[in-house]
């Protein structure tokens, strides 16, 4: 009850001083409102553009927003990637296990949060984990192809609207027995329209 009283009485501050919304992982997105809208600029000079769905699975939206605005993935890499299924990035290290320094709670059907039926299909965004269902932090992946069988175990967020070519080019470089692309495949800046709203992430501290 706490936790609700605190984030209403966030949302009222917000409002009253600013106009602006706050999103956060108890929160109820109103389907009018408008979707963030992220761009994300190769260093090859490719770029993508994805549409965020906050009704869906507001707090991972929330957080991705969020570590956009601090620049979070600015210069980080593809590090995984395997053709036919996806692409992935955001680890600071580059490696696989780095992120944030927090995880945040999956917003999927398997771990208890209803209402994501968005299907890991070509060009969908979705949170990477590890065992832990409540592991995701920073780290992410686009769908390069289909796999439905995903659905219910990872937080789908969001889907490329623009761009597809660029993760195509990206899937087609040849990678290491890792998965790790030969060539480093570099995100030189993302950037996300919020359509003037304001996002809040809930985060599980490491």
């Amino acid at each position: 009850m706490k936790k609700f009283l605190s984030f209403l009485l966030l949302a009222a501050l917000c409002l009253s001083i600013t106009g602006c919304s706050v999103f956060a992982q108890d929160s109820q997105v109103d389907d009018s409102v408008p979707n963030p809208v992220v761009t994300m600029e190769m260093e090859d000079g490719g770029v993508v553009t994805m549409e965020l769905y906050p009704q869906i699975a507001p707090n991972t939206v929330a957080n991705f927003v969020t570590l956009i605005q601090a620049g979070f993935y600015d210069g980080l890499i593809f590090h995984r990637v395997i053709p036919g299924f996806m692409i992935q990035g955001g680890d600071p290290d580059g490696l696989g296990t780095g992120g944030p320094g927090y995880a945040i709670k999956g917003e999927f059907k398997n771990n208890g949060v209803s209402g994501n039926d968005l299907s890991h299909a070509r060009g969908v965004v979705s949170m990477a984990r590890a065992n832990d269902m409540d592991s995701a932090g920073s780290q992410f992946f686009i769908m390069h192809g289909d796999a439905a069988y995903l659905d219910g175990n990872y937080a789908a967020f969001g889907k490329v609207t623009g761009g597809m070519d660029v993760i195509d080019k990206i899937a087609s470089i040849p990678t290491d027995a890792g998965d790790r692309p030969t060539v480093d495949q570099i995100i030189k800046k993302m950037t996300v329209d919020t359509q003037g709203y304001e996002y809040t992430v809930v985060k599980i501290e490491d």
